[in-house]
């Protein structure tokens, strides 16, 4: 007998929750392409990292490769690609450049928005337009007020990753009646819904001037009184909209978002140590007399960091193949799951935030200068885990579940 957060399994039920090796790969015509785009997105990177910005030219490359079709629905003219596949390909972009890879990774959870809107509204604003993105961002004090035919909205949403590009935007509001009552479900809470508006219909704000993921242009925009037809609108992973029977849809866009969030830092981290042992072979520390690859705290540490990042992309994957197994046979995604994916990614995070700091600081000062890989990748890392995906808290409710002690599961 075997357990698995608490509850004991059978012996014949390992097989769904251990993949084989071929799980763990998946598609290779999708992974293909992403590594093709690769050399293409490295040589952008100073241009993405001076205008705060995906390039034009890139953002032809990246629709031409279908990189922003990834989760979308079969239905709207998307990929509909599985998990692992997703992963796969967010990683390798990363290798190359994290604001590129970031930004296909929030702009495909968003698009699994189509999965909840009705068939001819989701060939409106993704099936008819090969160069459709979704960008949002969280909205504190916006409020969408109940009227004929729809909601009239207002309110600031700040963080919309990739939202310079995009071609429509979400507005997460809490709904009210038009007396000015919130609107309450049958337990007694809010409801929230995310309202769809073009692009072009917003007031913009630049924010953006951070230390790391520059190139995501994460900006502010702004709605006053503006309409938004129901039609345009989703609660977003809530399974009675959902109209797509795929098991993708099932895995929810939270969890995608994990895995692709995930994908990033790892990412970061396997160019990172490449680029540190590119550096270690030939710089010889001043007042050394030997090359930094000689140095036995050196060896041992990026062993460890090796180890670090690559068992915790082991088992990101494998976790998260013996539940799309599951899932793709039909199953619903279960509470337990979506802790261990939860789990899984922030450890792949911060494991991937160890092994660059420790890169950093052992290349002492060739990692401090603008030219270096290593100073722009150590920002990117130091981003990320300030993000909503790498919170440290997110810890404590694995542990809380675990123990049987109250969880916070807003972010599962």
């Amino acid at each position: 007998m075997v357990y698995y957060f608490g509850q004991s399994l059978k012996e014949e039920t390992l097989e769904t929750l251990v993949p084989s090796s071929a799980d763990l790969t998946g598609n290779p015509a999708i992974v293909a392409r992403a590594e093709a785009l690769r050399p293409v997105v490295e040589a952008a990177s100073d241009e993405i990292e001076e205008k705060r910005r995906l390039p034009p030219a890139l953002l032809d490359k990246l629709h031409e490769a279908r990189m922003f079709r990834l989760l979308m629905p079969r239905s709207a003219n998307g990929i509909e690609t599985d998990p692992i596949t997703f992963f796969h390909t967010i990683e390798a972009i990363a290798k190359a450049d994290a604001s590129t890879a970031w930004c296909l990774s929030q702009a495909s959870g968003c698009s699994m928005s189509a999965a909840y809107l009705d068939v001819p509204v989701a060939q409106e604003i993704f099936g008819k337009d090969s160069r459709a993105v979704l960008a949002w961002g969280p909205g504190p004090g916006a409020r969408a007020i109940e009227c004929e035919g729809g909601y009239r909205v207002t309110g600031v949403w700040a963080f919309a990753s990739g939202s310079r590009h995009a071609t429509w935007l979400g507005a997460h509001c809490p709904i009210y009646q038009a007396d000015g009552s919130p609107r309450l479900n049958v337990d007694g809470k809010r409801i929230e819904r995310t309202m769809l508006v073009p692009s072009g219909e917003v007031a913009w704000t630049d924010i953006w001037n951070v230390v790391g993921l520059r190139g995501t242009a994460s900006d502010q925009f702004a709605l006053t009184d503006h309409f938004v037809r129901a039609d345009h609108t989703i609660t977003r992973d809530w399974e009675k909209e959902c109209r797509e029977s795929g098991p993708l849809y099932r895995m929810s866009a939270m969890t995608c978002y994990e895995l692709g969030f995930s994908g990033v830092a790892l990412g970061i981290a396997r160019a990172c140590l490449d680029n540190f042992v590119d550096v270690a072979k030939s710089k010889i520390p001043r007042g050394k007399v030997s090359p930094l690859r000689d140095n036995a705290v050196v060896q041992t540490n990026l062993a460890q960091a090796e180890v670090g990042i690559r068992s915790a992309r082991a088992f990101l994957l494998q976790s998260v193949a013996g539940i799309w197994k599951e899932v793709s046979s039909g199953k619903k995604l279960t509470l337990d799951q979506r802790i261990t994916i939860r789990m899984a990614s922030t450890n792949a995070i911060h494991r991937s935030r160890e092994a660059v700091d420790f890169a950093y600081n052992a290349a002492g000062a060739t990692a401090i200068f603008e030219s270096h890989p290593l100073e722009r990748r150590f920002r990117d890392i130091h981003t990320v885990t300030q993000q909503l995906q790498g919170r440290l808290s997110h810890f404590e409710t694995v542990g809380a579940w675990m123990l049987g002690a109250d969880a916070d599961l807003t972010f599962v």
